[in-house]
């Protein structure tokens, strides 16, 4: 996917024929020089042909206006979004962004090899490029059902596509240490390719640290202290500083940044939900927080852009640069960074935060059905081992959650849910290959007065997860998740309140990203009218299944304590 100067380029650099394109009165941010240079930018053919006045066809007056790089995520899973690439880039590109470097660690742990291919053909309808890193842990762990297992040998014949970039988060740190070979097969697949190999592995210092590099990891963008980073710094990694909607780092991170290694920094947002996307942006949001908190413009901006480009061979990208793809921002003011107009590939794409192409989409391959459910499985009464359980504990604001011992009501030989100390049913129902499967358990922190929430979005396995006040609504939004074919849901006895088809994978859907928003702004509506408290409930729900992130978690095979990392019985 490089790009190639034709003679139109060329000549065009020289003054021999017009350029396409000429920017006039631009103030452009040079991330080689960290400096704001008045200039002309003359573009051809999609190149960047050169700086200074020359024919065109078209001229732009910027008036003094800023031109810089497009910006590129060095991070991202798409999933989060719950958008399908193509919906996913139309919004991206609005913010400034013109590629993205994502994994899809989500689908493929749903799909396997077909969600894979469906990613890589979808992405050729979006407006920012994106690449893939290939998801290196599918399955994640053993302590839930998967939807499908991609060792090294699955993913070899990958890492030679145009889009692949190289591997993903390789967040099995303990298994790279230990030595596990198919894990250290995919590592040396990449390698063999030259391709990134991409960390993963928060607060991992000392001598582990140095193994993990050494089996050759090389970025982390999992730090949450400075001196973590500061340590992974001098190491050699390249460090990813992270401010997603879930996980907020920069503000932590940013002191470890100065002149002499911002070159070895970047941003990503690793998640990004649709409220965040279209209220706060994507890499411009990351920008303006960077400049807020004292970064300078200009290397805040290379950060977004340049030094991703860099780190993963991304051939003439992020810079405004003779023979560089011309992906440009046009911005009024570089301290509070919006993009009023964006160009990919020297073609206007948006203007004043709105998409303005609509990309030539060729038919991406249809996902298959990824709902399998044995409907006679489900029955969400709780036999009362006692009328003490072990209670999963929100925290707000934290995909970690607490662990407590508590009282439960018990009827009729049934455990109960309990409204007044603000205790609901959960459950995880496995949905990929309807083996029946289902863990059941109680959680506290959602204020649910009654009814239910589902959603089939449950890290890492993403099977079906709900959480209510009664079994009646319980069933009935689980049965619309499935009715869906995968998606959200919020019930209220024998009746559904609200809905999101999540079809692909049960993850996204390629509706407009407003419209998806717009449905999720009512499923948080309509719980919030059932007692819900939890600011975003649904993202609250996806990680309460996720058996790699302290302390206690539900998956369809049982309660599982993190700390112990093994199944625990419910009740004492």
């Amino acid at each position: 996917m490089k790009a190639q100067t034709s003679s139109k380029v060329i000549n065009a650099a020289l003054g021999k024929e017009p350029a396409d394109l000429l920017f006039v009165n631009a103030r452009l941010v040079n991330v080689f020089t960290r400096s704001i240079e008045q200039t002309s930018v003359a573009v051809a053919d999609g190149l960047i042909a050169g700086f200074g006045p020359r024919k065109a066809r078209k001229v732009v007056d910027l008036k003094g206006r800023f031109l810089l790089p497009g910006l590129i995520d060095a991070h991202i899973h798409i999933e989060s979004t719950l958008a399908g690439p193509a919906s996913f880039g139309r919004a991206a590109a609005a913010c400034g962004t013109t590629a993205v470097v994502a994994d899809p660690h989500e689908i493929a742990n749903v799909l396997g090899a077909k969600g894979l291919d469906y990613m890589l053909e979808a992405a050729k309808g979006s407006l920012a490029d994106i690449f893939y890193m290939l998801p290196s842990c599918v399955p994640a762990t053993n302590m839930e059902s998967s939807g499908a297992c991609l060792g090294a040998e699955d993913l070899e014949p990958y890492f030679d596509h145009p889009r692949v970039l190289g591997l993903a988060e390789v967040m099995n740190f303990p298994g790279v240490l230990a030595g596990d070979r198919d894990l250290l097969a995919k590592i040396a697949a990449a390698k063999k390719r030259g391709k990134r190999v991409d960390g993963h592995s928060p607060l991992l210092r000392g001598k582990e640290l140095d193994a993990y590099i050494a089996a050759g990891m090389e970025s982390d963008h999992e730090c949450v202290l400075a001196d973590e980073a500061k340590e992974k710094l001098e190491k050699g990694m390249f460090i990813m500083i992270r401010e997603g909607t879930a996980a907020r780092n920069l503000a932590d991170l940013l002191p470890i940044v100065t002149p002499q290694n911002a070159c070895r920094c970047a941003f990503c947002s690793d998640d990004r939900h649709p409220y965040t996307l279209l209220d706060d942006g994507h890499m411009d949001s990351i920008v303006r927080k960077a400049v807020s908190l004292g970064l300078d413009p200009a290397t805040a901006i290379a950060m977004a852009s340049y030094n991703t480009a860099c780190h993963f061979g991304l051939y003439r990208r992020g810079a405004v640069a003779p023979g560089y793809i011309a992906d440009l921002v046009v911005a009024e003011d570089i301290f509070n960074l919006r993009a009023d107009a964006v160009y990919k590939n020297g073609l206007l794409v948006a203007q004043n935060g709105r998409a303005l192409a609509r990309p030539e989409v060729s038919s991406p391959v249809t996902p298959p059905l990824s709902i399998n459910v044995a409907p006679e499985s489900i029955d969400f009464s709780i036999p009362a081992g006692s009328n003490k359980a072990r209670i999963i504990e929100l925290v707000p604001g934290q995909v970690m959650t607490g662990h407590s011992i508590k009282t439960v009501p018990v009827a009729d030989g049934l455990a109960h849910c309990d409204a007044a100390h603000d205790i609901a049913k959960l459950a995880v129902i496995e949905r990929h290959r309807a083996t029946g499967c289902m863990g059941k358990g109680f959680v506290q922190g959602f204020g649910l007065k009654k009814g239910a929430i589902a959603a089939s979005i449950a890290h890492d396995s993403h099977n079906i997860i709900v959480a209510g006040m009664d079994d009646a609504s319980m069933q009935t939004a689980a049965q619309e998740v499935i009715q869906l074919k995968g998606g959200m849901a919020v019930a209220l006895g024998q009746n559904v309140l609200a809905g999101l088809a999540l079809p692909i994978a049960g993850l996204m859907s390629e509706e407009p990203l407003e419209e998806i928003r717009s449905r999720l702004d009512t499923l948080i509506k309509e719980a919030g009218n059932l007692g819900c408290s939890a600011d975003d409930p649904f993202m609250a729900l996806s990680f309460l299944a996720l058996p790699v992130i302290p302390s206690l978690k539900l998956t369809d095979k049982g309660l599982v304590d993190v700390e112990k990392f093994g199944f625990v019985e419910l009740f004492v």
